[in-house]
């Protein structure tokens, strides 16, 4: 049973969506709820118009058509068969990106908290390197294991050389930012070594693209999502114990170290299922946690809003690049979000730097 109501005796200054049910029971604010539910919708609508676009357009009558059994049988193929793991896939992707940024910031305590800054994608993108240039193997699950290997291999070093009696999330992103670096020059390495054409793969491949995604890729990517999203919820109410420390969590019931290492192992596969599938696609994770939280006015990241804040900015940057690729030529969607999170990060560093000087409130 859902109801929506503010907790009686108890003010906590915003209205409140209760959920009830025999197995479940938790607690949300009813702007953050709301936010979320457009975010996902506005994932929707974009991936649905991402559908009408591309060499052969179709209109939104005859996209939908195709998606409730109707229509005729060609533009049904276009749609069901090539456009919609596409565009699944951007929703699926995003949020995943989201989701994981979110669970880094809320464990560092730190807007640049981010798998993408702290090293794993570089992790991830290094072994995938090692698999497809000097193993000689290309495949969709040898890639994927070596995806998820490499970042959980570079999350457990960064935690071990961060680990200082505990972990401290700027030291956290120091010693990642470190680790990144000397993965980025190991890359760079094998790239300069490999034969023209395998570079070219390599490079393609690290633009990160979900043009190449089919349904048979996209399926074990789908049942990885079902248990990483399964796992986050369960550690969720961990993940806000240790936003107030390591004292408060262990006060609560909460073991912060093995509470923190399965946050991270799940946030890690998470990027992980990303990038085996589309490449490392940069920034979303980074971004999207912040802005949910600005509109959604939380004090803290919201899983939920940066999960949906990630499914739109990424579905947003698939529908920019299939416009492009009308007028120009086709571009790599991780292209399109490194500039988007370029320019969030030039407009952050403005904010921060006006606010220092008192500009800003």
């Amino acid at each position: 049973m859902t109801t929506t109501r503010t907790a009686p005796g108890l003010d906590f200054g915003y209205r409140t969506l209760t959920v009830r049910l025999p197995w479940f029971s938790r607690r949300a604010g009813l702007r953050l709820v709301m936010v979320s539910s457009a975010l996902f919708a506005a994932a929707f609508l974009g991936a649905i118009l991402a559908l009408t676009i591309g060499d052969f357009p179709l209109t939104i009558g005859e996209v939908v058509a195709a998606l409730t059994g109707g229509g005729e049988s060609f533009p049904r193929t276009i749609v069901l068969e090539w456009r919609l793991p596409i565009a699944v896939s951007a929703v699926l992707f995003g949020a995943l990106l989201g989701l994981s940024g979110a669970v880094f910031q809320s464990l560092t305590r730190n807007p640049l908290g981010s798998p993408d800054v702290i090293g794993f994608d570089s992790g991830a993108y290094t072994a995938v390197v090692i698999t497809m240039l000097l193993i000689g193997s290309g495949s969709y699950w040898s890639i994927a294991a070596a995806s998820t290997a490499g970042g959980l291999a570079t999350a457990s070093v960064v935690y071990l050389l961060a680990y200082r009696q505990g972990i401290q999330g700027f030291r956290l992103i120091i010693v990642g930012i470190g680790v990144s670096a000397m993965l980025g020059s190991v890359n760079a390495y094998l790239i300069s070594r490999a034969s023209l054409d395998d570079a070219m793969a390599v490079g393609f491949w690290s633009a990160g693209s979900i043009s190449r995604v089919t349904w048979s890729s996209l399926a074990p990517s789908l049942i990885l999502t079902v248990l990483i999203v399964g796992a986050t919820a369960l550690l969720s109410p961990a993940l806000q114990r240790l936003e107030l420390g390591d004292d408060a969590a262990v006060t609560l019931g909460t073991r912060p170290t093995p509470a923190r290492l399965g946050l991270m192992v799940t946030a890690v596969t998470a990027v992980a299922v990303v990038t085996a599938a589309a490449g490392p696609i940069g920034f979303i994770a980074l971004t999207a946690p912040q802005l949910a939280r600005r509109l959604t006015r939380s004090a803290g990241v919201s899983l939920l809003a940066a999960a949906g804040m990630g499914a739109a900015l990424l579905v947003c940057a698939h529908v920019a690049s299939l416009l492009i690729a009308q007028a120009y030529r086709p571009i790599p969607v991780g292209l399109i979000t490194v500039c988007l999170g370029g320019l969030y990060l030039i407009w952050l560093l403005i904010r921060e730097t006006r606010r220092q000087y008192g500009t800003v409130r």
